[in-house]
């Protein structure tokens, strides 16, 4: 798949036919790709192409019938045995592609620099989140602690109150007992 996304996993959309551009949610690639000028995009599209198989079966698929050309018109050949035009050739295309993928190449580090940015904005999110969720927790572990204790306090209220009314039925049953 090219950098800038605008083919389907095969290169194609399914179905065939052209490629559409695809939307992107993410902000980062939102930024990078939607709002990228015509340069960025040729040069994703370049290089994109020229890293990818078809170009290398292209590109050998020619250099072929180029050296078959020139051998089978031996007697008068239109690039001679050093190959001088098919070189010419190669040095020209390297002369345009090493800017096109340092473009590129530019363009891939700013897309991770800026998709770690939003990463860290992202965490510092989560973490104020959490750190929200953990003051909430510890003020609801308080109340229940609170409410534990005059849960105890009550308890102890309770069996004091049944105690001293169980000695007081202990001492009238003595006294009854007794008379």
């Amino acid at each position: 798949m090219s950098v800038v996304g605008l083919r389907g996993a095969r290169g194609t959309p399914p179905g065939g036919g052209r490629p559409r551009l695809r939307a992107y949610r993410h902000p980062v690639n939102k930024q990078l790709f939607e709002a990228a000028p015509l340069g960025a995009r040729v040069a994703d599209r370049v290089t994109g192409f020229m890293g990818s198989w078809w170009f290398i079966a292209i590109q050998t698929v020619m250099v072929v019938v180029w050296l078959a050309a020139n051998i089978v018109l031996l007697s008068k050949p239109f690039d001679p045995f050093p190959f001088i035009l098919l070189n010419l050739a190669f040095s020209t295309q390297a002369a345009y592609a090493a800017p096109l993928i340092l473009l590129a190449s530019n363009r891939a580090s700013v897309r991770d620099r800026l998709t770690l940015e939003h990463a860290a904005d992202e965490g510092d999110l989560g973490d104020a989140q959490n750190e929200r969720l953990l003051t909430g927790n510890t003020e609801i572990l308080k109340q229940v602690a609170a409410l534990e204790a005059r849960i105890l306090e009550m308890e102890e209220r309770i069996l004091k109150a049944v105690g001293a009314e169980a000695s007081v039925a202990n001492d009238q049953k003595a006294d009854r007992s007794r008379r």
